[in-house]
């Protein structure tokens, strides 16, 4: 009896292990399965890839091959295109200047219409007024008009052919408060030194 318990034990065991391996086997040859699955999945995935590019390329051959498929533009046709780009070029700086020369009479019809851009009377200025080396300085008197800054006023001096900037005229004006003009105010506009 103790032997067919021991032979009963025995055929048990190697059941139970024999079930175990192919329990084993059972999950690998799965998991194969699957990986197979993906790789023939990703096959025709290429494939379906491949056929679309090969079809692109067929309608790009016939679309090359037919008749004005290769416009090209020669020497000839470049040499127009230039010519038309420099006759607007031309025509573009033209209109620019009248632009210009119109913008330049409206500038000029609109400073003398107000009547505070007239030619600059020469006046003397004592050290007091803004003369740094103690002695006398020329330039000229202004008398501020209404809108007037210290800029519109240099630019006004520099057209007539006066060199002079802002800072120069606050330099000549001791204690000239650029923002704050008055209408009738006269300041000293130092003249450009010779």
């Amino acid at each position: 009896m103790k032997r067919i318990l021991v032979w009963f034990l025995i055929l048990s065991f190697s059941a139970a292990a024999a079930r175990a391996q192919d329990d084993a086997t059972q999950q690998q040859i799965n998991k194969l399965s699957g990986q197979v699955q993906d790789l023939l999945d990703a096959q025709a995935l290429q494939a379906k890839r491949i056929t679309a590019l090969e079809t692109e390329i067929s309608e790009l051959h016939d679309k090359s091959s037919q008749p004005g498929a290769a416009d090209t533009a020669n020497a000839d046709d470049l040499k127009k295109l230039a010519d038309q780009v420099q006759e607007l070029a031309k025509k573009q700086q033209a209109d620019n200047d009248l632009i210009l020369k119109e913008i330049g009479k409206l500038g000029k019809a609109s400073g003398s219409s107000s009547g505070h851009r007239s030619t600059p009377s020469v006046t003397t200025n004592t050290a007091t007024a803004g003369s740094s080396a103690g002695g006398k300085e020329n330039g000229y008197e202004y008398k501020v008009a209404e809108r007037d800054t210290l800029s519109i006023i240099a630019r006004a001096y520099r057209e007539q052919g006066i060199k002079v900037t802002s800072d120069q005229i606050l330099k000549a004006n001791p204690g000239l408060n650029p923002n704050s003009l008055k209408v009738g105010q006269k300041i000293f506009i130092p003249a450009p030194a010779q």
